[in-house]
């Protein structure tokens, strides 16, 4: 079906539903086609899209950022990460800035980049920032088994690895916002799979539909969202056939499950979520940098910036709705971290979204 028949086909159905429905699409990458690909302009004034908690970057706290500048300070280190997290504000600055002032801070693409620096430095520790969702963790997990295996001991892990199941379940139990149903993200479904997600549906009757990041992708997963609402069901679709399966990526799934263990982590704007991060097992705990280097102690600082990223990602408000937005917080003077990361929903909206968004 082309784009022109999916957006009849989803007009009518929101006439026939004849109310507002909020659709979350979860996924950073979600949020980014859909603004660049001009789908919310042609979207009738019923579907809401809202943008949710899927970005790493976002969500990550500026307890976590100070942490890593602060093991950038010792000479003998070695700091790798990927990029979106160099501009990320902490209470401290950021890591570009520490970057600048002379600390060994390195832009890496893979964290087995990051295995390979320590190899050949085995006189310097190297620590890479483990942030990501599931779809990263298992290339991280195998970093640590590898170094383990290859007994190179000065290599390790600051992680702040986090799980999106338990957000969208805080976000189900939030009176914050109505969602009526899920985007799910496809690049995480990949190695989870669908099953994850039935809680949702048996719990909070929650549709769910895991899409592909094409237009006709997003489209037809929202078509899909429609025909349950208006059905009255709830149940989890896989509109991204072409990489999703029911069970997902059990080499994966095998390898984090051998490396990390669930864990209480805070989230940016939701708080504390149990169960909702990875912690390197105690048979890996060498690999560990919060561990390996105790006398690195730092405490959340509370920042009143004004900034509002934590609503931003509850859906609670839009960016625009921000007093900072497109004022003193841009692209190149970043207040919160929605509008550094490339996933960012401010980052999104300032580039995509009309005046009147």
């Amino acid at each position: 079906m082309n784009v022109d028949k999916l957006i009849e086909s989803i007009s009518n159905k929101s006439d026939r539903i004849g109310r507002k429905v909020n659709l979350m699409e979860v996924c950073g990458t979600h949020t980014m086609a859909a603004f660049r690909s001009g789908i919310r302009t042609r979207l009738p004034q019923q579907v809401r899209l809202l943008s949710g908690p899927g970005c790493p970057v976002c969500v990550t706290s500026d307890r976590y950022i100070d942490h890593a500048i602060e093991l950038a300070m010792t000479e003998n280190r070695i700091i790798t990460t990927f990029g979106d997290m160099m501009r990320v504000p902490g209470s401290r600055g950021s890591l570009s800035l520490a970057k600048a002032r002379g600390k060994d801070i390195r832009v890496i693409y893979s964290p087995q980049q990051a295995l390979v620096a320590a190899r050949k430095n085995p006189g310097r520790e190297v620590v890479f920032l483990g942030v990501g969702f599931e779809t990263t963790t298992p290339l991280v997990a195998w970093t640590i088994q590898n170094a383990f295996s290859q007994k190179i001991p000065n290599y390790s892990v600051l992680c702040a690895h986090k799980t999106i199941m338990p957000a969208m379940r805080a976000l189900c139990d939030s009176d914050d916002v109505r969602v009526d149903g899920f985007l799910c993200p496809g690049h995480v479904s990949v190695i989870t799979g669908a099953e994850i997600y039935q809680p949702l549906c048996r719990e909070y009757h929650a549709p769910c539909v895991i899409a592909g990041f094409e237009p006709e992708d997003i489209l037809l997963s929202i078509d899909m969202l429609l025909n349950q609402i208006i059905s009255g069901e709830a149940s989890v679709e896989i509109q991204y056939t072409r990489s999703v399966t029911t069970e997902g990526n059990k080499l994966a799934q095998d390898c984090v499950n051998d490396v990390f263990e669930p864990c209480d982590v805070p989230w940016r704007g939701m708080g504390v979520i149990p169960s909702s991060g990875l912690s390197v097992r105690s048979s890996y705990k060498g690999y560990d940098a919060e561990l390996k280097f105790p006398d690195i102690r730092v405490n959340e600082v509370k920042r009143d910036t004004g900034c509002r990223c934590g609503d931003v990602l509850r859906a609670v408000i839009t960016p625009s709705e921000c007093g900072l937005f497109k004022k003193e917080c841009t692209p190149d003077n970043p207040i919160g971290p929605c509008m550094v990361s490339s996933e960012g929903t401010c980052a999104a909206y300032y580039r995509y979204s009309r005046i009147d968004e």
